[in-house]
């Protein structure tokens, strides 16, 4: 069986974009594992300027009209060895509305991952828009996909409210733990370090949230640091209140990736992830992976694992109060907890939770699922 995974870029790592790190990451196991496995890229520069990978790429040249496939897409899809499940990642995408048709029309079989599009949170965003368009179009991709590939608890509600009847699949992505590194950096004196990374949307992210709650526990903890690693639509707002906020010291620090990027995470004594709607943010994971405890609300999907190992706090939802009030209980565990007991909790929760070979037997029968659908 081949697996195609469908998707808008070129699933480089190297971007602030969750999608396009996870479909890497799940390529690359799938890969490994002797998975005959493919990622198909819509992209308007073709230019196969990402690192090397383990796995084949095919970039197709977007056009101007989203409601049509690439020409030389239509010409992959039907040539496309037998049998094969094509995953969409991604949601409210006009091409896939396009490309369900055409599957439909070849009889290949697909699966829809929203990475958090359909989230309740999700669905206010554009609230208009969205509905005319789920009546127009994304009913249908979703009508006629095999599968419907939710990553947390929050996508499965979301899609409940929209039709009960989908078939859906509660399965998270997996993380490789990485290989011990240095040790983390130590904290100077009574500096409480905390960290974001992502991409600055403040629809998305709760970035308001994020700074307001810092500030509020910063009056309480005067050495608190919040690091914000990231770039976006509202750098120059997050720039605004990082410069208003009434206590604490708050560093925007732009995009950063690779080395660089986990050099300043070590350096974390907390992460922190304060999003309105998610998949499941890969950013968690790396911070965990390192030993760094995390706050996080609800809609990060991530509070069942969070919880279950006691590696964080978190939230019922994106308020700067709750926000202030899980770092402060943070801050607690961090004292009175020894670091390497707390450091391991969150990397167990990593490599037990999000372990890749348990995880592809459930990928694998869930493409089966699909195409035996």
């Amino acid at each position: 069986m081949k697996v195609i995974h469908l998707i808008l870029g070129k699933a480089n790592p190297e971007r602030m974009n969750g999608v396009n790190k996870v479909v890497h990451a799940l390529a690359t196991e799938q890969s490994r594992a002797g998975w005959d496995v493919e990622v198909w890229g819509i992209t308007r520069d073709v230019a196969e300027n990402y690192p090397p990978r383990e796995f084949r790429t095919r970039l197709f040249a977007a056009g101007r009209n989203p409601f049509r496939l690439p020409g030389a897409l239509t010409h992959a899809l039907h040539d496309a060895a037998r049998p094969a499940v094509v995953h969409l990642h991604g949601g409210f995408i006009p091409t896939y509305y396009a490309a369900a048709r055409q599957l439909r029309t070849l009889g290949l079989p697909y699966i829809v991952t929203p990475h958090g599009s359909y989230g309740p949170q999700a669905l206010r965003k554009n609230q208009l828009a969205k509905r005319v368009y789920l009546r127009l179009c994304e009913q249908y991709v979703l009508r006629h996909a095999a599968r419907v590939h939710c990553l947390g608890q929050s996508e499965v509600q979301g899609l409940q409210a929209l039709n009960p009847a989908l078939p859906t699949s509660l399965l998270p992505y997996g993380f490789e733990l990485p290989a011990a590194g240095p040790p983390p950096v130590p904290t100077p004196g009574q500096v409480f370090r905390v960290g974001f990374c992502g991409r600055l949307d403040e629809s998305h992210k709760g970035l308001s949230c994020l700074i307001a709650g810092f500030g509020e526990f910063a009056r309480r903890q005067p050495g608190a640091e919040l690091w914000i690693i990231g770039d976006g639509p509202d750098r120059e707002r997050v720039e605004r209140w990082a410069a208003a906020a009434p206590a604490g010291t708050i560093k925007v620090l732009g995009s950063r990736f690779g080395e660089e990027k986990f050099d300043l995470l070590r350096q974390l004594d907390a992460f922190a992830h304060t999003s309105h709607y998610e998949g499941l943010p890969v950013s968690i994971l790396e911070a965990a992976a390192l030993g760094i405890p995390c706050v996080v609300t609800e809609a990060t999907n991530m509070g069942p694992y969070i919880r279950r190992f006691e590696c964080g706090q978190v939230l019922a939802e994106a308020q700067p109060g709750q926000f202030a009030a899980g770092l402060q209980r943070c801050f607690e565990q961090w004292k009175s907890t020894p670091r390497p007991q707390l450091r391991q909790r969150c990397r167990d929760m990593v490599s037990t939770a999000f372990a890749w070979p348990t995880l592809l037997h459930d990928y694998q029968r869930m493409y089966q699922q699909a195409l035996y659908a």
